[in-house]
């Protein structure tokens, strides 16, 4: 284990935050969980109790929780946003005071309090779209949405904040897929795995856009790496942390080889064709961070988990969708 020992994990409850936390805690780290739990209070049973786990439910803007919390923290790592475009343009001046106007303040409280490093969760969707088919973390930010221009605000933040006592990493994941106690079923693989699976058919829209993912179990164990590392490797970096970039049409096939073949695929057109190509190149050159598991096995593991009944009312209960649940709280 690193000499980090105390981590806050913002949006520790959500769908990343679901598996890192008790990835944490059986590493032997103290962790601090600090999210609102609008998709309930179970998402961390796994290891709610034990003595290393605090949670706390709270607002990430209130700054007079965060000086309560943030003593004897070493670490922090930021996953707390109102996450996908749909979310964000419900509301987009709650958008931006949680994504982005209450992110500077949270920074400047970890570095008062003496946090040593701070690991931040952008998006590989700063980019825009890119004609070339490598998308390298040298390349211009051209945001097309809300969401991900606060995503790249936040990360110049940050590097300004940035001292030689206080080391700052900035991730820009690919789509996230593959099972999490706290379940979204907004998210491409898992889209299209819980239509395979209970809706007996797959509908792709369009098709040809490509999308890179990459599977939770490397996203949390990525996360639990740049931990353990040490400050020169990491200070003011960026990397993008994708693994596979398939189109869409792709995607459905390799649903459709683990549900089965007697499940059709549908396609129908549509007027969003953004397609995004993320080199994870640099990651595997410098870091020596190379993803191990495929979308194949997030399909399976999906799988497995309707299998066992983990997901029941799939296609109807709301905290499974970030758009539905935004629709039901009243945030301001």
């Amino acid at each position: 284990m690193s000499k980090l020992q105390t981590i806050l994990i913002t949006g520790g409850a959500g769908y990343v935050g679901a598996v890192l936390v008790p990835k944490l805690i059986k590493k032997g780290y103290k962790v601090k969980v600090l999210d609102l739990y609008l998709y309930g209070d179970a998402v961390l049973k796994e290891v709610q109790g034990h003595p290393n786990l605090t949670e706390i439910k709270g607002d990430l803007r209130d700054t007079k929780l965060l000086e309560k919390i943030m003593p004897g923290t070493d670490a922090v790592i930021h996953l707390a946003c109102i996450s996908n475009d749909p979310s964000f343009d419900l509301d987009p001046g709650l958008g931006k005071s949680i994504n982005y106007d209450a992110f500077r303040p949270l920074v400047q409280i970890a570095k008062k309090n003496k946090v040593k490093r701070f690991i931040y969760a952008s998006s590989s969707s700063v980019y825009g779209i890119k004609e070339t088919t490598d998308v390298t973390e040298e390349l211009s930010l051209e945001p097309l949405t809300d969401y991900s221009k606060y995503k790249a605000l936040c990360e110049d933040v940050l590097l300004e904040e940035a001292t030689d006592d206080f080391i700052v990493s900035i991730l820009r994941p690919a789509t996230v897929c593959g099972y999490s106690p706290r379940l979204r079923l907004d998210l491409t693989v898992n889209i299209l795995t819980n239509h395979a699976i209970n809706k007996k058919e797959i509908t792709v829209f369009g098709g040809d856009q490509t999308r890179p993912n990459i599977h939770i179990e490397d996203m949390t164990d990525l996360y639990v790496y740049l931990l353990e590392l040490p400050d020169e490797k990491i200070h003011k970096k960026i990397y993008n942390a994708g693994y596979e970039n398939h189109k869409v049409k792709d995607i459905a096939k390799m649903v459709q080889s683990i549900v089965g073949d007697h499940v059709p695929i549908k396609t129908v057109p549509t007027d969003d064709n953004r397609s995004y190509h993320v080199s994870s190149k640099k990651i595997k050159k410098e870091l020596n961070f190379a993803p191990r598991h495929t979308i194949e096995q997030a399909i399976l593991d999906l799988k497995k988990a309707f299998d066992a009944n983990k997901i029941p009312n799939s296609m109807t209960d709301d905290r499974y969708y970030n758009i539905r649940t935004m629709k039901t709280v009243h945030l301001k």
